[in-house]
């Protein structure tokens, strides 16, 4: 299996089987789809406890706050234990905690209490990505993470999909439900994840590198360029579009449409990514083009006055963001050993977690001063200076075209 990047080993206790992709990729789905299958209706479900739009606010942004918090720590305390598996099981058990709490509860504080807990859920998910892509060659990491963000996406998709057909037929608590047992599946699937043993037990991971790890230059450069990518992204489709939708006449059941036309063209460019773009472009490139690509559509949102168009928009941005995404997940652990890689994977999704809270806030305020334009503005120019980072970066750093790894 070594010709599609799969990992090659003699080792019997390290030979990964069709089935143990399968299980993973079944973990991480239904890991994606327990903790985002209430997200379209959490805020309505709020004001029917009778919350104000602040503390809504307070709730929705307490799921980021975790992430920005833990996920570093996680990586860390994986590295020093050589174990990704019991934060795996770690992020399922807070996943089906937190949906099985908001169907039995029924109070503003404990909706506070359960949506933090689902960004600890969130925060696991440095150990998903650096235990798939050990499933992985270090020329097939790209690849993994293209796999990955695939998933990720789908599971997103379909549970945001069907989530609004559950609370039409059976009412608001219903997706935490289904959410809570599809999570406790996942959870007892998860028992049977192989981890690969490695050369871990060769070069410990110590407290006194946490500090060289996180100033790893290629770390560093696209742990920037993904806080870009998810300003870009939470200021958009998962932001004002929305509401730019609303001005432009559309009605709000029709708003659904735009998170589809978005995320499929998302997923299909995920999953090409590593295994078709990347060998041929090589990476800077890629994100070039990708980033290239999602600042112009993104500054043609406020200029286009039709639903129409205002989608095709957000299918081409979800194309191109679709191919910095994995690549930027990949390239995050490409220069970094393996028993460092959740540290490093830490310390990434850490610092991309800062876009998800300064992209919509900064995008809020321009928002008020100029109207919805300002905000859409703002990430196009933050997708311009991507680009120009990205482009420079090429010339600095030398891949070669077989495997696309730093030479």
């Amino acid at each position: 299996m070594k010709g599609n990047g799969f990992l090659d080993t003699t080792r019997s206790k390290n030979r990964i089987s069709i089935r143990d992709h399968i299980v993973f990729i079944s973990v991480t789905f239904v890991y994606w789809f327990s903790m985002y299958i209430y997200v379209p209706v959490l805020p309505t479900y709020l004001e029917s406890l009778g919350a104000t739009y602040t503390f809504i606010g307070i709730v929705l942004g307490s799921y980021g706050v975790m992430q920005v918090l833990i996920r570093l720590p996680i990586g860390i305390f994986s590295d020093l234990m050589k174990a990704r598996r019991p934060f795996i099981i770690l992020g399922l058990v807070t996943s089906v905690l937190s949906c099985v709490g908001f169907v039995l509860s029924d109070g503003l504080g404990w909706a506070l209490g359960f949506r933090t807990l689902s960004g600890v859920a969130a925060s696991t998910w440095v150990t998903f990505t650096v235990l798939y892509s050990n499933f992985f060659s270090k020329e097939g990491s790209t690849q993994s993470m293209s796999i990955m963000q695939f998933v990720t996406v789908t599971a997103q998709v379909i549970s945001m999909g069907v989530s609004g057909v559950l609370v039409k037929r059976w009412g608001l608590e219903f997706p935490f439900l289904i959410g809570g047992i599809l999570g406790f599946m996942g959870l007892a699937l998860s028992f049977f994840i192989k981890e690969p043993v490695g050369d871990e037990a060769k070069s410990l991971m110590r407290m006194k590198d946490v500090p060289k790890v996180v100033r790893n230059p290629l770390l560093v450069k696209v742990s920037l360029l993904s806080v870009f990518a998810h300003c870009v992204l939470f200021i958009t489709v998962f932001g004002y579009t929305a509401p730019y939708a609303l001005n432009l006449g559309v009605e709000e059941g029709e708003l659904g449409y735009i998170s589809f036309a978005f995320l499929i063209p998302h997923a299909i460019a995920s999953l090409f990514s590593g295994r078709k773009i990347v060998p041929v472009l090589g990476q800077w490139m890629t994100l070039t083009i990708g980033f290239l690509g999602s600042a112009v559509f993104t500054c043609m949102i406020p200029l286009v006055d039709h639903y129409g168009w205002l989608c095709l928009t957000q299918s081409f941005n979800g194309f191109f963001l679709g191919l910095t995404f994995p690549l930027l997940l990949s390239m995050a652990i490409q220069s970094v050993p393996r028993e460092k890689q959740a540290t490093a994977m830490g310390f990434y999704q850490s610092v991309f977690a800062a876009g998800i809270f300064l992209g919509p806030f900064l995008a809020g305020v321009l928002n008020h001063m100029f109207g919805l334009k300002g905000g859409f503005f703002l990430a196009a120019t933050l997708g311009f200076i991507a680009v120009g980072i990205s482009y420079v970066e090429r010339n600095n750093f030398k891949y070669s075209v077989d495997n696309d790894v730093k030479a």
